[in-house]
């Protein structure tokens, strides 16, 4: 069984594609694993985490993108 890593908010800021990489790792470790209830509260936490910073990061694009596009016009 493989332990969850530290909390993503104590580490150095992620950019996105690791973000989404440790997600996935996250995903795939609880559909296979049998984990006990401690850990796996911990990968969840860990997931929203990851998932919260994903957004925050595809809402800063976004806004970057519309701001360079109506700078454009």
């Amino acid at each position: 069984m493989t332990s969850p890593k530290k909390n993503p908010e104590s580490a150095p800021e992620l950019n996105f594609e690791s973000a989404l990489s440790s997600l996935e790792h996250i995903v795939k470790t609880m559909e296979s694993q049998q984990l006990s209830l401690e850990d796996s509260l911990k990968y969840f936490e860990q997931g929203v985490a990851l998932s919260n910073l994903c957004a925050q990061k595809l809402s800063e694009a976004e806004l970057k993108i519309k701001t360079i596009s109506q700078n454009i016009k």
